[in-house]
């Protein structure tokens, strides 16, 4: 952007906007804006300059690269002629900025309902207030203003109205939840539970580090999965390669981790229950008028703020008892007309935010809106690429009754050891691509993945079985069924008569009638989290019995040698 950079231009650029980036939240932030306010307009040059000046600056490069943005570095602002600079971050470097060249403050979050630390003291400070003359704050509700006047007298008059283009791209979003559902692997009958933590000491994960796989381990993945979106600033800090390592256990259990820089409001919109704390993401949840929990609440919340007032009303989280109950009674007992009202108060006059928000920008600019392309494009929530979200190895405790009906609860294997009891029996059950070889050559069962046909199935079900010695019974599936192989050299096939189930529920009703004594033949009614399907069990003839290396083959398993080896 040297004095002669017009000559290499092929675009006019008559005026220069200077996205300031700093951190991954505001940089965020400034993406999902600006493309809905400069669209089709060749007069602006939009050009990001990188603040380097933050402890949650890593990232922030990888991220405009991606974006395939022209990234400034910050030096250049001072032998540039730019016309307005836009920023989600309130505490940009303004040193290189021209005395004369405004500065446009967007929130990345929700209002000023938070104090957090001074990077330029010892002190507290009013969460997203840029205290400089240059600054134009926008804002969602009147009441910030009267509270940026309090704070920061001299501001408020450089303060507008705009609304939140966040909250607005939410609530229009509300008609995708079924996609956005399907993106995350959510079934008919299961219910999504999604975490959100903050950051800093005093947020969700701040709190305990291991809510995320203690939740997740009390709950079954046939009725529930479990999300988290995490702040920015906490993958930024410690790295994902941290986070990924103290989240373990919980992804091991099925946790699905929303990336920071895509897909926390799909998920928001795609979640039946939200167990948050005093970070934005919750305020936006409660807005939706989505059951929530806390399970942390900060005190740097701003008292008399609507953040402050949430929670106050919303129930929290008792890490001591189960928390199934609890999600049960969040969901049962959720005030949503009391909570949406609370959250109202962070938000005026809705779906107007980025209509309001270009005018805003042209007018700084000193530039005449377009007049040929109508109000700003809403564009719908990114659709959530989680990661995660599987759970390849599980504690399966199968109930069998008398009347041909057999119950299947799953747990993943970070929880306790179910225990047993009468007509109730208990196995672990391991995918073949479970990392932990210990589980694996512990499991009694063994899935592999899908065949094309019976045959081809039930080929793998047997060489599955010959390769784990510890493993009593080997399923695979088909476009039809599964085949299930079992150690003594039988074979059955199995298929539900209604919607399919997943090759580990059948081979859970093969393995709980083998321990149960009952024969392996006929329908047997199979009830798992919230279904109930018939499946029809057919042996098929037995061509060889299962050779282990050089021992000899097995004779058939009485009931109570079929269990393999536990783990503990």
């Amino acid at each position: 952007m040297g004095p002669d950079a017009r000559r290499w231009r092929t675009f006019p650029g008559d005026r220069l906007l200077v996205a300031a980036a700093r951190t991954v939240t505001s940089t965020v932030r400034l993406l999902d804006t600006l493309p809905a306010l400069c669209r089709s307009d060749p007069r602006l040059d939009v050009v990001f300059a990188f603040d380097p000046t933050s402890a949650f600056g890593d990232g922030v490069h990888d991220l405009l690269r991606t974006a395939g943005v022209r990234i400034m570095p910050w030096g250049q602002l001072a032998r540039t002629e730019c016309h307005l600079v836009v920023s989600a971050s309130e505490n940009i470097d303004l040193t290189p900025v021209p005395a004369a060249c405004p500065v446009l403050v967007l929130p990345h979050g929700v209002g000023f309902h938070k104090l957090v630390p001074d990077a330029r003291g010892t002190g507290r400070r009013l969460s997203g207030v840029m205290d400089d003359e240059r600054a134009w704050h926008t804002v969602s509700h009147p009441d910030q203003i009267t509270q940026l006047a309090e704070h920061h007298p001299a501001l408020a008059a450089r303060a507008r109205l705009i609304g939140d283009p966040c909250h607005d791209q939410i609530m229009a979003s509300r008609p995708l939840r079924d996609r956005y559902r399907a993106a995350l692997g959510v079934r008919d009958g299961q219910r999504l539970v999604l975490l959100s933590s903050t950051w800093g000491p005093q947020s969700l994960l701040g709190t305990d580090p291991g809510l995320p796989a203690w939740l997740t381990a009390a709950l079954s993945p046939d009725d529930h999965r479990v999300a988290a979106v995490v702040h920015p600033n906490v993958w930024s800090a410690h790295g994902s390669w941290q986070v990924r390592q103290v989240e373990a256990a919980a992804l091991d259990a099925g946790l699905l981790l929303v990336p920071p820089q895509r897909g926390w409001q799909a998920a928001l919109v795609a979640a039946d229950v939200l167990v948050g704390d005093h970070g934005s993401v919750t305020f936006y949840g409660a807005a939706l008028g989505t059951p929530l929990l806390l399970a942390a609440f900060g005190e740097e919340s701003v008292p008399g703020t609507p953040m402050g007032e949430l929670g106050r009303v919303v129930p929290r989280l008792d890490p001591s008892a189960p928390i199934g109950p609890q999600l049960e009674r969040a969901v049962a007992e959720h005030d949503a007309e009391r909570v949406v009202k609370v959250a109202s108060g962070a938000f005026v006059d809705p779906g107007r935010a980025l209509e309001r928000l270009r005018s805003l920008v042209y007018d700084l600019l000193r530039l005449p809106e377009p007049t040929d392309s109508g109000p700003p494009p809403l564009y719908a929530a990114p659709e959530p690429r989680a990661e995660g979200g599987r759970v390849t190895a599980l504690w399966v405790r199968t109930e069998v009754a008398a009347e041909g009906v057999v119950a299947v609860s799953r747990l993943p294997v970070v929880a306790a050891e179910p225990e047993e009891g009468d007509g109730v029996f208990v196995h672990l059950a391991c995918d073949e691509d479970e990392r932990d070889l210990r589980l694996l050559g512990s499991a009694s069962v063994i899935t592999t993945g899908s065949a094309p046909g019976a045959a081809a199935a039930a080929a793998s079900a047997r060489e599955t079985l010959a390769r784990w010695p510890g493993c009593r019974l080997a399923t695979a599936g088909f476009a039809g069924g599964c085949v299930s192989a079992l150690w003594d050299g039988r074979v059955v096939e199995t298929r539900a008569t209604g919607a399919a189930l997943e090759p580990g529920v059948h081979a859970a009703v093969v393995y709980g009638l083998l321990r149960a004594g009952r024969e392996l033949g006929g329908v047997v009614t199979v009830r798992v989290g919230t279904r109930e399907e018939d499946v029809v069990i057919s042996p098929q003839p037995r061509p060889f019995t299962v050779s282990r290396g050089s021992a000899p083959d097995p004779a058939p398993q009485t009931p109570e040698g079929l269990d393999g080896p536990r783990t503990g």
